[in-house]
């Protein structure tokens, strides 16, 4: 799980969109391995076609598309990009 994840988790549960207020340690203790962000991973966001422009899911994308990962989303515009998907 990249940790823009529990990033985008966190802004959205302190603006109230998202509760409980531990979500984001919740998603943090789940088990599944966190994926930090390099500087790798920002300059292929930066790169990618502008299809959208959510930096969260364009962070997720390149994640994706670098580390050979399967992005889980149900994102319409995330289909624009060359990477695998599972949809929700």
């Amino acid at each position: 799980m990249s940790a823009a994840t529990v990033w985008e988790v966190s802004i959205k549960q302190a603006l109230g969109k998202l509760g409980p207020p531990d979500i984001p340690e919740r998603i943090r203790d789940s088990g599944f391995r966190l994926l930090d962000i390099t500087a790798q991973h920002g300059i292929a966001a930066g790169r990618l076609p502008m299809h959208h422009r959510d930096p969260f899911d364009r962070i997720l994308i390149a994640q994706a598309q670098l580390e050979g990962l399967t992005l889980v989303t149900r994102d319409t515009h995330v289909q624009k990009y060359e990477v695998d998907l599972l949809p929700v």
